[in-house]
């Protein structure tokens, strides 16, 4: 992640502390204006959040994504009180994988930066802008733009042909999509159960309605 920091220059970085044999071996990667410090696995130990860090940690400067720096482009998806770092992650990353660069998300789902969520992102979390604000009035100011919404028992996502810019939208873990986005009418799109599986995973769902829509 910090070799991708380092190639994006879309993130200030303050300063990197690394092992000797890092810093030695990305010398001539650091900008001029990024302090370093050179550190022992010992310390990087103490410092770190993780059990097992790695060679180096990058202290970053925090990106501001105000939604009214939102611009509709392509396919926005648009998150309704997800709460699992890791499924916040996961979707990062995937929509990273598909193009996706815009995430809208409800005040109350899981901060962007809360660590899971950035391990678990991966570099991704460096390309994918997330904002977040109240989910009925985003919809509303963009009423022109189509809504599909991922629920049980809606038009198979294989018989749709989602036509961009448009927002898909998929909803809490286990309460799903809250009424008051369903009352704006949404198209509702669902994947196929074959299986007895009651549901899927919201970043497994949001991956697999994204692979459907990007044809």
């Amino acid at each position: 992640m910090v070799d991708e920091l380092l190639k994006e220059h879309q993130q200030t970085v303050r300063k990197i502390f690394a092992v000797r044999e890092w810093l030695d071996k990305h010398q001539t990667d650091i900008h001029a204006s990024i302090s370093t410090q050179a550190v022992e696995e010992f310390e990087l130990l103490k410092i770190s959040s993780q059990k097992t860090p790695h060679q180096v940690l990058a202290l970053v400067e925090i990106p501001l994504n105000p939604i009214k720096s939102y611009k509709p482009t392509g396919l926005t998806l648009v998150l309704d009180r997800i709460q699992d770092p890791g499924n916040l992650g996961t979707i990062i990353r995937t929509c990273d994988w598909f193009g996706v660069t815009e995430i809208v998300c409800s005040a109350d789902t899981v901060d962007v930066f809360n660590s899971k969520v950035v391990q678990s992102a991966m570099g991704s979390i460096l390309r994918v802008h997330v904002y977040y604000t109240e989910l009925t009035d985003f919809i509303r100011l963009h009423k022109d733009m189509p809504s599909y919404a991922a629920v049980l028992g809606g038009t198979s996502i294989h018989e749709i042909d989602v036509k961009q810019p448009a927002f898909l939208i998929i909803g809490n873990e286990s309460a799903g999509i809250s009424n008051e986005l369903l009352q704006l009418n949404p198209f509702q799109i669902s994947i196929p159960k074959i299986g007895k599986a009651e549901s899927l995973n919201a970043a497994v769902a949001a991956s697999i309605i994204l692979s459907a829509c990007m044809k």
